[in-house]
């Protein structure tokens, strides 16, 4: 190919590297632009993906619609790689996506929170499509980048993009959840996917000193990322940075239906009521607040459930055992009907999360932090001193 072939994708490239500085705040940084320039991200997408119209997940295949293909290639927007782990049906409505590649801005936020120097060695868990191993081995050299992938089908198309494009890490087909220990310890451990715990390998696999860059999951809220800095004897500390949702790691899933798994015939709830309003327990700050500081428990929405319910919030523990569910007829009013069963009454405990949350200034995710030890998870407020048990 002829420099001036080259020059349309060069300028391309180019273009979104300057969206991406916008929505950093700051230009990339000269090391991620040549990267970028060297391995650019339309390379690494398949003829066929997913774009996110209105919530609804549109197919655009390159050789049908190659404009709208490209726009979304060179856009600062998720692209969607694959949907229902490869399996995707028929009916829209049913469409989840599996595996994506992420937004170009948070893709570099990411790669400037590892803070990657010459000579480091990087575990990366998720490979997707491989742009990001890729982005890295030109950073490190392809001997310092190892990643592993768990669906079969996606490590092969990696393999083959990164080998295309001139760049050979180790691509591995397994669990990321356990790491991989032959070229440990690694300087730096980065997901792709979000992680409801810390998976005691990549503690184990990096040496003290190093950092583990995760996405983080809650079963009530999906949302922020988790910058750890290992420690001695099996022990990471690290806080929280709000940057947006990604997928949980399939080892991690745990599919539950309120009326199958949950609510049964026969349980007489507790009856009650709240002034707290529904929907602000399960967004934002307040929520992130409530998750970290109850963990275990999930929630759902349900629209007209009965004669004289407009909605109705359902929330359940993760074990099944107890669940809440606070209606509003839809009158012009503050006070909701709750019913709670179990051995834990969980609209009242996150009335007092909500509570704890107020009297803390309402802190934001930034304020939370982590400690994993082998005992397990501990979140805290500002210190790790004020700590408690994250139960997930």
């Amino acid at each position: 190919m002829t420099d001036d072939q080259h020059l349309p994708e060069q300028a391309a490239v180019r273009g979104l590297l300057r969206t991406v500085g916008d929505a950093l705040g700051h230009d990339v940084a000269p090391e991620w632009a040549r990267a970028a320039e060297a391995a650019p991200r339309h390379s690494f997408l398949p003829d066929r993906v997913w774009l996110d119209r209105d919530g609804t997940y549109r197919s655009v295949d390159r050789r049908e619609d190659p404009a709208g293909w490209t726009a979304g290639a060179l856009a600062d927007e998720p692209v969607v790689t694959q949907l229902n782990d490869g399996t995707a049906p028929g009916d829209p409505s049913q469409r989840w996506p599996s595996s994506s590649s992420s937004a170009p801005s948070v893709v570099f936020r990411m790669l400037e929170l590892l803070d990657l120097q010459p000579g480091m060695r990087v575990l990366e868990v998720g490979t997707g499509t491989g742009w990001t191993s890729a982005l890295m081995s030109h950073r490190l050299g392809d001997a310092n980048v190892t990643t592993v992938e768990v669906d079969p089908a996606l490590a092969l198309s990696a393999r083959v993009a990164l080998k295309e494009a001139g760049f050979s890490p180790e691509v591995v087909c397994g669990d990321g959840a356990l790491g991989w220990g032959r070229h440990a310890p690694y300087d730096r451990v980065v997901s792709t996917c979000s992680v409801r715990r810390v998976p005691a390998p990549w503690i184990d696999q990096t040496r003290p000193g190093g950092v583990i860059l995760t996405p983080w999951d809650n079963p009530w809220i999906c949302w922020g990322l988790l910058r750890l800095t290992v420690g001695e004897n099996g022990t990471a500390v690290g806080r929280y940075l709000p940057v947006s949702s990604f997928m949980l790691m399939r080892t991690q899933r745990q599919d539950l239906e309120i009326h199958g798994d949950v609510v049964q015939d026969g349980r007489t709830p507790q009856l009650s009521t709240t002034t707290l309003p529904r929907r602000q327990v399960v967004r934002g700050d307040a929520a992130f607040a409530i998750g970290h500081r109850i963990g275990d428990i999930w929630h759902a929405w349900q629209d007209k459930p009965a004669d004289g319910v407009a909605d109705r919030l359902w929330v359940a523990t993760t074990d099944s055992t107890s669940w809440a569910a606070v209606d509003h007829d839809g009158g012009d009013h503050d006070q909701f009907t709750v019913r709670q069963h179990g051995p834990r009454r969980l609209w009242d405990e996150i009335e007092r999360a909500h509570s704890w949350w107020q009297r803390n200034d309402c802190p934001g995710p930034e304020r939370f932090g982590l400690t994993v030890t082998p005992e397990g998870h501990r979140a805290w407020l500002d210190d790790p001193a004020n700590s408690w048990p994250l139960h997930q």
